[in-house]
């Protein structure tokens, strides 16, 4: 019999190696609004939004004053953070432009609405919100169908949140 995890399981957090700590404390801080929930020592830091114990882990324990991450290996793609709507990614989407970050890529899945981008060391960001899963199409064996289609930022960004 497979495995199946349960339906509720989620990812609890992230945690990265970094090459410079005050740098990634920075950009996730600055340009992300996640805060530092707890420095450990000098070489790591936990951030989090809302009152969550945290949702990204940074050290340098292994990795301080490393290069970039290599794209061509193994390893992590991105990661991804959810917000709980339009207007919320938008939000954020406009403060990233804001703080100049080459966003590489945007896209619409059908079910999703996806921004992608890197942070300083080069680790892959995506964020977006998930639309109601009843408008998802969704296969009669079960299967979801995702599509690839580009998605405009612009359109997204002007659905933002006034500041």
């Amino acid at each position: 019999m497979t495995y199946r995890a349960p339906a509720d399981t989620k990812v609890g957090h992230i945690h990265l190696k970094v090459s410079d700590l005050e740098r990634s404390i920075a950009f996730y801080r600055d340009v992300l609004g996640f805060h530092v929930t707890l420095l450990y020592g000098k070489h790591a830091a936990f951030m989090a939004a809302g009152d969550y114990h945290h949702h990204i882990g940074l050290n340098t324990w292994e990795s301080l004053g490393a290069g970039p991450v290599q794209k061509k290996a193994a390893g992590m793609y991105h990661v991804a953070f959810v917000y709980p709507d339009r207007t919320a990614l938008g939000e954020v989407v406009r403060h990233v432009r804001a703080a100049g970050v080459d966003i590489y890529g945007a896209a619409d899945h059908g079910v999703s609405e996806a921004v992608y981008f890197d942070d300083p060391d080069g680790n892959g960001i995506e964020l977006y919100w998930d639309r109601d899963r009843s408008t998802w199409d969704i296969g009669a064996d079960g299967t979801i169908n995702l599509v690839n289609t580009p998605l405009d930022i612009d359109a997204l960004i002007a659905d933002a949140r006034s500041d």
